[in-house]
């Protein structure tokens, strides 16, 4: 069966979704500034410390990077625990995981080499 229907199907011309330019333009602008402040708003904000978790501010320089090695050295082993269970790819991703952790507890015994105790 063959159905007339006029090409391209007869609407009415005017929308009643069309709003002002102007006003789509500043609503467009303030819904932009809400969700993504400039650099300016952002470096303008002073930052506050966050009180949940914090370090003694009069933990020494040595305190802390002793403190530092230990962790990296407990997250290494952790790392290594977990790449027993793993093959293929994933494992390899996390021995490359491991050798940032190892540098980087290199990087930290050296400091605490160049700290000067009293």
């Amino acid at each position: 069966m063959f159905k007339v229907t006029p090409n391209p199907p007869a609407t009415d011309p005017v929308s009643p979704y069309e709003p002002d330019s102007k006003k789509l333009n500043e609503a467009a602008e303030r819904a932009l500034n809400f969700h993504f402040p400039s650099n300016a708003d952002i470096k303008a904000t002073a930052r506050r410390p966050s009180t949940l978790l914090c370090v003694n501010p009069e933990a020494t320089a040595e305190t802390l990077a002793v403190f530092l090695v230990e962790t990296l050295a407990s997250v290494d082993v952790m790392v290594h625990q977990l790449v027993d269970h793993l093959e293929g790819e994933s494992r390899y991703a996390l021995l490359g995981i491991s050798n940032s952790i190892m540098v980087a507890e290199i990087t930290a015994n050296r400091v605490l080499d160049k700290i000067d105790t009293p």
